[in-house]
């Protein structure tokens, strides 16, 4: 049966509860992962959800920062969560569905404006996120698992509008891009997204800093998608929904949508 899969970094999701509402009625993904939520678990808006068929919810929150959710039609199991680096944030949760797929769901640091742990307390925090995703998944291959999220990496040149003006610019320099890749391996992981979209410039992430955002393209793609090695091969279609990030009060971020053969 064809399953599909959205991740969307929300920016809060009490303040965007109508355009998650806008985005499950008409495009009616069967799990929606969010993340940044900004919102404890128990005042994340789920009626309007659950009436539009999403009536089950794992999810980790804190009021105000990061947050992470998993919206789904279908049943879901609640796996727990992992503390990457230790940070006490809500950036991770995972659930297992009916059919033995596991979904885990991330936000990972953003590192903040300097990319030097030296004198960016924050910059060291994502790298060291990162250490402990990669020595997780290497001591717990995955199995039968999809991995989305805002990783703030965009690893490709041609996931971000210039290669070279963004080589020094936190989610695109060398030792992140590095690390990126050591989770990747891993996990022996597969980039859903580009194997179904390989060639050209891709973003998910638009700035609010631009004055006009869709003119100016300068994007990133910072939300992915990976399927471990047994089941990578059942992903056949990926999408970004660009359009959304000129939604009405939008995020900064389009919804990324994957559908696997499971």
């Amino acid at each position: 049966m064809p399953f599909t899969l959205a991740t969307w970094n929300i920016n809060s999701v009490r303040l965007r509860e109508p355009i998650v509402a806008k985005l499950l009625s008409e495009e009616a993904p069967d799990v929606l992962c969010l993340q940044e939520c900004k919102s404890p678990v128990e005042k994340i808006p789920t009626e309007g959800f659950a009436a539009l068929g999403y009536t089950h919810m794992i999810a980790r929150g804190q009021k105000g920062y990061n947050g992470v959710a998993i919206l789904s039609k279908l049943p879901i199991e609640d796996l727990g969560d992992k503390d990457f680096a230790g940070l006490g944030h809500a950036r991770h949760v995972a659930g297992r569905l009916e059919n033995g797929t596991v979904i885990h769901n991330f936000y990972v640091p953003a590192g903040g404006d300097v990319p030097d742990r030296k004198v960016n307390e924050k910059f060291g925090q994502k790298l060291d996120y990162l250490t402990d995703m990669r020595d997780w998944f290497k001591s717990e291959r995955p199995e039968k698992s999809i991995l989305v999220g805002d990783l703030n990496i965009a690893p490709r040149e041609d996931d971000v509008w210039s290669h070279k003006q963004l080589l020094k610019v936190v989610s695109h320099t060398p030792i992140e891009v590095e690390h990126f890749g050591d989770v990747m391996e891993a996990g022996g992981w597969s980039d859903v997204t580009r194997a179904d979209i390989p060639k050209g410039q891709l973003y998910s992430w638009w700035s609010y800093r631009a004055r006009d955002w869709d003119a100016a393209d300068k994007g990133r793609r910072l939300d992915h998608i990976w399927a471990s090695a047994d089941i990578a091969s059942a992903a056949h279609s990926s999408r970004i929904l660009r359009d959304a990030r000129g939604w009405e009060k939008p995020s900064d971020h389009a919804p990324v949508f994957a559908t696997f053969d499971l």
